[in-house]
């Protein structure tokens, strides 16, 4: 049984022996043909120049591998994977031949809708390529170059050429652009050619805008251009630039006069409304409409701007004019105040103060501080105008501190001829080397002095300049009190003797003058109680006398003993007072 069952395995490998060999033919003889086919294809395409013109449009292919020869592979494969599937069928192997015969079915039905697609493309390139040499050649016949040249689109013809080929290229892509949704709608590629075709029909909808616009900004530009160069020649004739001249304005650079400004400035004002026209054409919202609102913004400032313009002008001509003026009146006060020949000879032009023409001087100092000031005020009141609030107030700001910069400056100046002054003193008082140092340390000690009230004036940092001022005072004190202690001491008991014997001298002389107002004071006192003593005497004599009469009457015996002072033990009381007396 063994035996039986071996025998029919081997005849089971016979019986299939005759298909092995007719599949293994198929292969060979298929493969020998899809070789034939594919590179009768490549040297037919290697003899024509159309695949390379087609491919190198779509930058298709390279040296290593031609068009030529990516078509002939193609075609090899595809008819090479045909005899595997009749290889595989030969063999009954379905389950491999059914997933290729899958594929090959898939791949044979999607051949129309690939031939229709290509077919497509054909004819957009080819009226893209037709419309190119239109333009490339219409362009040359025409001579544009010449156009661009009178334009200034274009220096040179090569350059002109190259614009009008660059044109030919984006014609001929957009023409490519349009055929590409049908491209897609022949390869039923439906969640691509959708949405791109909404999108091409938005951009072909656009473009008539876009022209619009295009033809606005040149016939725009255009205008405003030949108004610029009839502005700039009517003034240029006119004489306006020899006025400016004469004005103190003059050229601004080699190649720009005030006549070229104007006409800049009138071409820019054209241009702004058509600008405006050009992107109105758009219909752009999101860029057109801040656009044309800072458009608009600029137009309505436009008469601001003018005005600030010509206040600015004013005001540079008016400083220079009051620079002018306060350097002459400067100049002569200073020259009949001496002031000139002063800084000489305080020696200051080692700080820039002379009194020679080309250095600086007092009056050009007081002339350059004028004529920024005024046009700084001017440039203020511009600012101003234009409602620039930011500026303004910045500029408002400075203007208020400028008193104070123009004190610190003062201070500062003040300060530095102090020094000089102080110095040189200190070098004709004390002669010889050693007193050198004394007088630079005195000049910059006022100078440092003077730098110190300077920052203070400017406000800057109270606190520490006050701080760091009073420690350098105190530390130059110390500094006296132990130069005085450690090398004046002999010196400093003299003075200190001296001193204490002045007091005691002027403390005994304060009492001997105490005693004396005292003395003066009871001499005083006691003379006016004895007055006072005696006219009380008077009044009891008097008083006695008229009593005299009255004891009489009486006939009293001893009333002429009572009445008479001369008894002194009748009267002891008034004994007693005129022996006080």
């Amino acid at each position: 049984m063994n035996n039986n069952m071996f025998w029919g395995g081997w005849y089971g490998y016979v019986n299939e022996l005759p298909n092995l060999i007719m599949a293994l033919l198929v292969l060979l003889i298929g493969w020998i043909i899809a070789k034939l086919i594919g590179s009768t294809v490549e040297k037919a395409l290697k003899k024509t120049n159309t695949d390379n013109r087609f491919f190198s449009k779509a930058s298709i292919g390279s040296e290593k591998y031609p068009p030529e020869k990516i078509v002939g592979k193609i075609i090899y494969y595809i008819l090479l994977t045909f005899v595997f599937i009749l290889f595989f069928n030969i063999l009954n192997l379905t389950i491999i031949a059914s997933p290729l015969v899958s594929m090959f079915t898939t791949m044979a039905s999607f051949i129309p809708n690939i031939l229709k697609a290509a077919l497509i493309l054909l004819i957009g390139w080819v009226a893209a390529s037709i419309l190119k040499a239109l333009i490339t050649k219409g362009g040359a016949k025409l001579k544009f170059a010449k156009w661009m040249k009178k334009g200034n689109l274009a220096d040179t013809d090569a350059q002109a050429g190259r614009l009008v080929e660059s044109a030919g290229k984006v014609v001929f892509y957009l023409v490519l652009l349009m055929f590409i949704p049908g491209v897609l709608d022949a390869l039923n590629i439906d969640g691509i050619a959708g949405p791109f075709e909404n999108m091409l029909d938005s951009f072909l909808a656009f473009i008539p805008k876009l022209f619009a616009a295009i033809i606005v900004l040149v016939i725009g530009w255009l205008v405003a251009k030949i108004v610029r160069d009839l502005i700039t020649n009517l003034l240029s004739a006119a004489g306006v630039d020899r006025y400016a001249k004469k004005a103190g304005i003059g050229k601004t650079s080699d190649d720009m006069s005030i006549s070229s400004i104007i006409g800049i400035i009138v071409y820019v004002l054209i241009l702004i409304p058509v600008v405006i026209t050009a992107l109105e054409r758009l219909e752009l919202r999101g860029v057109s409409e801040p656009a044309i609102n800072m458009l608009n913004r600029v137009l309505e400032m436009i008469p601001n701007i003018i005005v600030a313009a010509v206040l600015v002008i004013v005001g540079i001509w008016a400083a220079k004019w009051a620079a002018k003026w306060a350097a002459k009146f400067t100049e002569d006060l200073l020259q009949k105040a001496g002031v000139n020949s002063l800084t000489k000879n305080l020696h200051l032009d080692s700080w820039g103060w002379t009194a020679d023409e080309s250095s600086m001087t007092p009056a050009k100092l007081l002339s350059w501080i004028v004529q920024i000031f005024i046009t700084f005020l001017f440039v203020v009141e511009a600012l101003q105008i234009i409602n620039l609030e930011f500026l303004v107030t910045l500029s408002l700001g400075i203007v208020s501190y400028l008193p104070s910069v123009i004190a610190a400056v003062l201070i500062l100046a003040v300060g530095i001829i102090l020094g000089n002054i102080v110095q040189r003193v200190l070098r004709n008082v004390l002669s010889g080397s050693d007193f050198r140092l004394l007088g630079s340390v005195a000049k910059y000690s006022v100078i440092i002095f003077a730098l110190f009230m300077a920052l203070d004036q400017l406000g800057v940092a109270d606190s520490i300049v006050n701080t760091a001022f009073m420690l350098i005072l105190g530390g130059l004190a110390l500094a006296f009190g132990l130069a005085f202690g450690l090398g004046g001491k002999e010196t400093a008991a003299k003075y200190l003797r001296q001193l204490d014997s002045k007091i005691d001298e002027t403390d005994f002389a304060e009492v001997k003058e105490k005693a004396r107002q005292e003395k003066e004071q009871m001499k005083h006192e006691a003379k006016m109680k004895a007055n006072e003593m005696k006219q009380q005497t008077d009044d009891a004599q008097k008083t006695a006398e008229e009593m005299k009469p009255e004891t009489q009457l009486f006939d009293h015996p001893d009333s002429d003993n009572f009445s008479n002072p001369s008894r002194p033990d009748l009267n002891p009381g008034l004994n007693d007072e005129n022996d006080k007396l």
